[in-house]
């Protein structure tokens, strides 16, 4: 009994380290073939046959089916440097089902042909995935590669390149799709952008080349030529804004001979450089007004009979001061009775929505509420020469007036609409002119003159809601667009109003003239738009000091009463 435990654990031993795979058997080889290899397993008429190992003395080994001499059938492989294969083997090398992995920290589950990865099969290597045909060791045929930078391709591939119909997506998120020729985007096919812009059209080398059509992300539309990424030659361009454009292009711009249909009505037939109207040209105004000329940069500098224009800019800073102390001088001194002043501000002269609202404000202020004076400030591409400027410097003066014209029983209404800047402060734009904008710290120093009115502020812009504290007190309700941290809506070149400006002015204030109700309605009204267009909530804001309501109700009161007064005394001058 002894003898045989003592024959045992040596026999024992020895199966254990075949079975791990872990260094060569202690059994002595069967045979050891000429190039140094020594086997263990059965030897057929000088040739290794059925199951058996082989080993070598640089660590690679074989443990599985042999014939004829060589590996054929299911085996397992260690490669001298750390090359590990378990699968199917034909004539001494990896052919059929297998499993590779090597020293990189790749692998490779699928089909070998004669040593190399052919047929369907996977291939990783670290975050890089690629599930799909191979031929010769490289992608070949219909494949889906996940590469480690997020990007991605799935299509059809030739000798380990795109190649053929595909789409392919890169680390940002863009989707590219159609023919493929060696990695690069050739011939039809079409763009997705990360941010919602599309191109269906002509390819090159990944670049938009040839007739084509793209969508940015704001929903303008380019159609035409392109070329190395650009819509260059003849194109139409049709804005999200009610642009229209049919000539010559470069670069995406005006450039050449076309026309131009405004959001306005307006429509510019002749010569663009750069967006601009620039060389002959003609201007029809919705009116049905024209004029024509020689244009640069965007302004007529000589009319039909080639004569010398002044510069709109130049022409419109010498008429500033006098528009100014006009708008002024027009402002009545108060009566016993409670008045109401306004003053209404369009900060960004880039965009015409500011400039309507304001518009708007001023004929309410007007017509519903009777007004006793008014200041407008506006900024405009169109009437630097008939309106004065909405600058900090005008706005000071436009305070200082009202403090002096009016009276501490009186109401002053102040409507400011524009842009407005994670940091608070208002845009004051004018194109042409470099204008500073207005903080919010700023516009409460500018206020001062009336710390002892009863003013009504509305603050029309982003982040408006970052104004109310540095204006707040008991005399000033303020009324922000906006959460001090949250965008508002609705600030297109085409558009009557912006959403809190729609909302306040149009909708609540002709529902009821209570300022408290009013801002009720205009926060339900502005998230209701909001929501319909999946925009983050703008979460209007208000201050109302009790002493200003009062005053506020105080004068609609005495308003409606000289409004009955005056039906009265008209009844009674008619009545026999």
């Amino acid at each position: 009994m002894s003898l045989m435990r003592y024959l045992l654990a040596p026999l024992s031993l020895a199966l254990l380290l075949v079975a791990c795979g872990q260094g060569e058997p202690l059994t002595p080889p069967n045979a050891t073939l000429p190039d140094g290899g020594r086997y263990r397993g059965e030897v057929v008429n000088g040739l290794l046959q059925g199951p058996g190992r082989l080993d070598y003395r640089n660590g690679s080994w074989y443990a599985g089916q042999f014939k004829d001499g060589q590996a054929h059938g299911a085996g397992e492989w260690q490669g001298p440097h750390g090359e590990h294969y378990i699968g199917e083997f034909q004539l001494g090398e990896f052919d059929g089902q297998g499993s590779l992995s090597r020293k990189d920290g790749s692998q490779y589950q699928g089909h070998f042909k004669q040593g190399q990865m052919d047929g369907e099969g996977h291939f990783q290597q670290g975050k890089m995935s690629y599930r799909g045909a191979f031929k010769a060791d490289q992608y070949h045929g219909l494949g889906s590669l996940e590469l480690a930078d997020g990007g991605s391709y799935n299509g059809q591939f030739e000798r380990g390149e795109p190649h053929g119909q595909g789409v392919r997506k890169d680390a940002d998120g863009n989707l590219f799709s159609g023919n493929f020729k060696l990695g690069v985007l050739e011939g039809e096919g079409s763009y997705l952008g990360a941010d919602g812009e599309q191109y269906l059209g002509g390819f090159k080398r990944d670049s938009f080349d040839g007739k084509g059509r793209y969508t940015s992300s704001d929903g303008d539309v380019w159609l035409g030529q392109f070329k190395r990424g650009a819509l260059t030659g003849a194109g139409e361009f049709i804005g999200r804004d009610g642009r229209h454009y049919q000539g010559q292009l470069r670069h995406w711009r005006f450039s050449g001979k076309g026309q131009l249909q405004l959001p306005d009505g307006s429509r510019f037939v002749g010569e663009f450089a750069d967006d601009d109207y620039h060389g002959q040209g003609q201007l029809t105004l919705a009116d049905g007004r024209i004029t024509g000329g020689q244009w640069q940069h965007g302004q007529r500098v000589r009319d039909e009979r080639a004569q010398h224009l002044g510069d709109p800019l130049e022409l419109g800073l010498l008429a500033q001061g006098q528009l100014l102390e006009q708008a002024l001088a027009a402002i009545p001194p108060s009566t016993p009775a409670i008045e109401l002043y306004s003053l209404t501000l369009a900060g960004d002269g880039s965009q015409s929505v500011f400039l309507r609202e304001a518009d708007y404000a001023n004929k309410l202020f007007s017509e519903r509420f009777a007004a006793h004076g008014q200041i407008s400030l506006t900024n405009h591409r169109d009437h630097l020469t008939d309106r004065p400027l909405a600058t900090r410097e005008n706005l000071r003066r436009a305070v200082q007036t009202l403090s002096e014209r009016s009276g501490p029983e009186d109401l002053v209404f102040i409507y400011l609409t524009s842009h407005g800047s994670r940091d608070h402060q208002l845009s004051l734009q004018q194109p042409r002119l470099e204008l500073e904008s207005l903080p919010a710290s700023e516009l409460a120093e500018l206020l001062k003159p009336l710390k002892e009115r009863n003013k009504v502020v509305v603050i029309a812009a982003c982040f408006a809601g970052g104004f109310i504290p540095p204006l707040q007190d008991e005399k000033t309700l303020v009324m922000a667009a906006a959460r001090a941290d949250r965008v508002s809506f609705g600030c297109s070149d085409e558009a009557d109003f912006t959403y809190f400006g729609r909302a306040l002015l149009s909708e609540a204030l002709s529902e009821t003239d209570d300022l408290q109700r009013a801002f009720t309605l205009t926060k339900a009204k502005v998230a209701e738009r909001e929501k319909a267009g999946d925009f983050e909530a703008s979460e209007p804001q208000m201050w109302a000091p009790k002493g200003v309501l009062a005053q506020w109700r105080k004068l609609r009161h005495q308003q409606a009463e000289q409004a009955l007064s005056a039906i009265n005394l008209e009844h009674n001058k008619t009545s026999p």
